[in-house]
């Protein structure tokens, strides 16, 4: 029911069904002539819109987390920064979807750049040659300003950034999204349903909260069928900058995201140190793959992205989801 204004009844049949808006369950719903009228089966114009536009984009990818605040935007910087630069002949892009909190921006480094808009669309905000990044930050007149929109403005400005943005062609498309597993989420679902989702990588910290969450997201994947790739475990250590000793801050009592995803037969891509000068550089917008290059965080990060693409390239599902 996202994309249908007011509140769904406890029992809400569902907006396609041949029940939708006759059933007892309907009565009094705000909805109910809405769906009777046959209106909400009809196949939304934005699907065919986005696959047509993301034709020439060879892998989509979703970063997901159940969890707030496991480092789900910075792990997907870090991913992107080191994917573009290991892979100068592929073009990389990021679609920070977090429309409540878009941090991409500032950790990219590109915080007060303007968006320009041609006949073809609007152009992204490029990083690097290869590495280029949209984000509703980019439209707000300060970084600051809180944006309160309900679901169906959410769901519109995602439609407008898959339909609307000129990529060229790129090799791998990123999703930065937010936590849970609501509007934002559905909506990409629903949007990538024709152009296809490669996969997602799953972010988690070591502890046995956010591991709770973690696994509903995962559920949540199984349930639309998006293939899920790996799973990472940020924040498993922390560095000391200085003399390079190691310590758990977030202890792995259940045994963290590596026995998380031996349980659900999920692939393990690797578990990243925590490295106060890797936050900082993300903090400043600096990239880290010059300033730090001795960081022990960015051997992990180089081995994951290896990962990443041998599964991308052998996913045998890719661009295929069968249901919403």
């Amino acid at each position: 029911m996202a994309d249908v204004p007011g509140e769904a009844p406890e029992h809400c049949p569902g907006t396609k069904s041949e029940q939708a808006g006759k059933a007892s369950a309907c009565a009094g719903c705000p909805n109910q002539r809405l769906c009777a009228s046959g209106a909400t089966k009809q196949a939304d114009p934005g699907i065919e819109l986005v696959k047509e536009r993301l034709s020439n984009v060879k892998h989509k990818i979703l970063i997901l987390s159940g969890k707030g605040g496991v480092g789900k935007s910075t792990v997907t910087s870090l991913v992107s920064r080191v994917l573009a630069d290991s892979n100068p002949d592929k073009n990389i892009a990021v679609l920070d979807i977090d429309i409540c909190g878009p941090s991409q921006p500032r950790i990219l480094g590109v915080l007060g750049e303007q968006i320009h808009q041609s006949g073809s669309g609007w152009s992204p905000v490029y990083i690097e040659d290869n590495l280029s990044l949209m984000s509703i930050g980019f439209l707000l007149g300060s970084p600051s300003d809180a944006v309160i929109w309900r679901g169906p403005k959410k769901n519109g400005m995602i439609r407008q950034f898959l339909s609307e943005v000129d990529w060229g062609n790129l090799d791998y498309l990123i999703l930065d999204t937010p936590p849970g597993t609501s509007d934002e989420h559905l909506s990409v679902t629903t949007y990538l349903k024709g152009a296809g989702i490669t996969g997602a990588i799953v972010i988690t910290t070591p502890q046995q909260v956010a591991l709770l969450d973690v696994r509903k997201e995962i559920d949540f994947c199984n349930k639309v069928n998006i293939p899920i790739l790996g799973v990472i475990e940020n924040m498993s250590l922390f560095v000391c900058p200085k003399c390079k000793n190691s310590a758990e801050i977030f202890p792995a009592l259940t045994g963290g995201g590596r026995a998380m995803a031996a349980d659900l037969n999920i692939d393990f891509l690797g578990s990243l140190p925590l490295d106060p000068l890797i936050a900082r550089c993300c903090d400043e917008g600096k990239n880290f793959l010059t300033d730090i290059p001795e960081s022990p965080t960015i051997l992990v990060l180089k081995d994951i992205v290896k990962k990443i693409i041998h599964k991308c390239e052998n996913e045998k599902d890719n661009n295929v989801i069968d249901k919403t």
